[in-house]
C-alpha cells in the first residue's frame, strides 16, 4: 500500500541522516547542535540531507530523557494571564528570570493558579517553579510539589517551608512613603490597596478583610503604612490597573471637602495614575488639593502622573535573582534568599496640605 493510500511513514532518524550524509551519528548530532569541530561544508551537507529526508532534528523528548530533566522552569502567577500582563512589574520580573535561565538552555512555562480551578502544580512537567507573590492559599499544593523534589523559589511570597524567597522590603518602602506625607503635614490619608485575596472583592479596608487577606505584597504594604498612620483606611481594588485606581479615587474624593483625604497612598503606580486622573475629573489639583504617592517606579503614559512621588523597585533584578537561585538549586548547590530594597523617588505629586 502506498503512502497516498494511507501508510504512515516512520519518522526519519538521526542515524538515517548520518548514513545518507556519509558521516558518523555523533558528527550529525554536532551538526544539528551547532557545537563542536564540524566544518561548514559537513554541516551544510548534513542539513541538506536532513531536509531531503524530512528530518527536523533530534526528538526533544528523547533529549529530556537523557538529561533526566524537561528543561522547563515554571513561573506561577496567581491570576489569569490577561490580568497578570497588565502589570509591568510582572513582565519585568519574567524578563529577569529569562535573562538568567534562557542562556542555561531552559524555557519558561507560565502557569496560572486562580481560585476555583484545579491546581496545575501537581503534574506540571517542570524542573523548578518560581512563585510570583503567591498567597497562603497555595500551601497545600506547594507541599505536594516539594515532596516531588522540585526546587521552589518565590518572589514576594509569604514564608513557606522549603521555598527559597526573593523578597522585597514592602514594609520599609511603604513606611518611607507614609513618613514623607506625614512630614509634609498630612493627617487625613487614605490607602488605595491592591487586591487582598484571590476573590478580588472590592470595598472598604476593614480589620476583617485584612485578617482574611492572603495577598502578601498588599498586606505588607498596608502594614508599612500603618506604622505611620495606625488607623489608615481606604479602599481595596481588584488589582494594579489604572481603571481601578480611577474608580477608587472617585469614590474617595467625590465627597465634601471636610471629609476628603488630603493625601492618597496608592499601592502601585498604575493605581496612583488612576487616582490622579479621578482628581482631575473632579476639578481637584495635584498636589494643590491632593497629594498622591505610588509604588513601583514604572513609566506612566499619563503626563499628569509622569513625575509621580513613588519608590522604585528593582523588578528585573528580582527576576534575575530568582533565576540564579533556580539554577543553583538544580545544580545541587547551596542557595540563599535575598531581600531587595526599593528607593524613594520624590516627584511633583506631593506637597503640604492646604491650610
Amino acid at each position: 500500500m502506498s503512502r497516498a493510500e494511507g501508510e504512515v511513514a516512520a519518522r526519519p532518524t538521526l542515524a538515517a541522516v548520518a548514513r545518507a550524509a556519509g558521516v558518523s551519528a555523533s558528527t550529525a548530532s554536532l551538526a544539528f547542535s551547532g557545537a563542536g569541530p564540524v566544518s561548514d561544508e559537513t554541516r551544510s551537507r548534513v542539513l541538506a540531507v536532513a531536509a531531503d529526508l524530512g528530518y527536523g532534528g533530534p526528538d526533544p523528548r528523547a533529549r529530556s530523557l537523557r538529561r533526566g530533566r524537561s528543561g522547563i522552569v515554571g513561573a506561577v502567577l496567581e491570576d489569569t494571564l490577561s490580568n497578570a500582563f497588565r502589570d509591568p512589574i510582572n513582565v519585568a520580573m519574567l524578563d529577569g528570570i529569562a535573562d538568567v535561565t534562557g542562556p542555561a538552555d531552559n524555557s519558561l512555562l507560565l502557569l496560572t493558579e486562580t481560585e476555583g480551578e484545579h491546581t496545575r502544580l501537581l503534574d506540571a512537567p517542570v524542573d523548578a517553579l518560581v512563585l510570583f507573590g503567591c498567597s497562603t492559599r497555595l500551601d497545600a499544593s506547594v507541599s505536594t510539589v516539594r515532596r516531588r523534589g522540585i526546587p521552589l523559589v518565590s518572589i514576594e511570597a509569604p514564608p513557606m517551608e522549603g521555598v527559597l524567597d526573593i523578597g522585597e522590603d514592602n514594609v520599609g518602602a511603604s513606611r518611607l512613603l507614609a513618613q514623607h506625607l506625614h512630614d509634609l503635614g498630612h493627617r487625613r490619608v487614605a490607602v488605595v490597596a491592591l487586591e487582598l485575596g484571590p476573590g478580588r472583592e472590592t470595598g472598604d479596608i476593614t480589620d476583617a478583610r485584612v485578617a482574611a487577606g492572603t495577598t502578601w505584597p498588599a498586606l505588607e504594604r498596608l502594614r508599612g503604612t500603618r506604622l505611620v498612620y495606625p488607623d489608615a483606611g481606604g479602599l481595596v481594588t481588584r488589582g494594579s490597573w489604572t481603571s481601578e485606581g480611577h474608580r477608587a479615587g472617585t469614590q474617595l474624593l467625590d465627597v465634601p471637602a471636610s471629609e476628603r483625604p488630603t493625601a492618597i497612598i496608592a499601592q502601585s503606580d498604575l493605581l496612583a495614575s488612576g487616582v490622579i486622573a479621578a482628581a482631575a475629573d473632579l476639578g481637584l489639583s495635584v498636589p494643590g488639593d491632593l497629594s498622591v504617592v505610588g509604588y513601583d517606579g514604572v513609566r506612566l503614559d499619563d503626563p499628569r502622573a509622569a513625575d509621580l512621588t513613588t519608590v522604585v523597585q528593582p523588578a528585573v533584578e528580582k527576576g534575575r535573582a530568582a533565576g540564579r537561585a533556580v539554577l543553583a538549586l538544580l545544580a545541587g548547590e547551596a542557595a540563599t534568599g535575598t531581600i531587595f530594597t526599593s528607593v524613594f523617588r520624590p516627584g511633583s505629586t506631593t506637597a503640604p496640605p492646604r491650610a
